[in-house]
């Protein structure tokens, strides 16, 4: 089928893969070392700049050693760094979020609210979660500890 007459949800479900990035980026990294410090950078601003990260850092120190005292089994533990790192990754995503919204929208803006407001939600989504987590495998063995 030619482009010309290709059926309109086709174009509309192809459109974005058409875009080629290069075309829009400021700057692009072909080389791998070179992506990996981006991605630590982007990890020291968050450690620097925003105060839950730091926070979480501690947390999931105590989580991490806490499963090691408590001896939970691999895949428990495997549970909780799939948790911890979920987290993190939505704090990370959260802080993206919001500099993109300021950068956009320097001046109030609903919608800007909106963002900030379920990037911020997507974060406490994982956090419960992670609790929820936590204590399915940590409240057991620490019920035998003081039973």
């Amino acid at each position: 089928m030619a482009d010309d007459t290709r059926p309109n949800w086709l174009d509309r479900l192809t459109s974005t893969a058409r875009i080629n990035p290069d075309d829009f980026s400021y700057k692009i990294s072909r080389n791998r070392a070179v992506s990996l410090g981006y991605a630590l950078a982007g990890w020291l601003y968050m450690l620097r700049w925003q105060r839950n990260t730091r926070i979480q850092g501690v947390a999931s120190l105590v989580v991490l050693a806490l499963a090691v005292l408590l001896r939970v089994s691999f895949v428990e533990l495997a549970i909780l760094i799939l948790s911890i790192t979920i987290v993190w990754m939505a704090e990370f995503i959260n802080a993206a979020v919001e500099a993109v919204v300021n950068l956009a929208s320097p001046d109030y803006h609903p919608m800007a609210k909106v963002a900030k407001d379920v990037a911020a939600a997507a974060v406490l989504l994982g956090v419960v979660a992670s609790v929820l987590i936590g204590l399915l495998i940590f409240g057991p063995p620490l019920l035998d500890l003081v039973t």
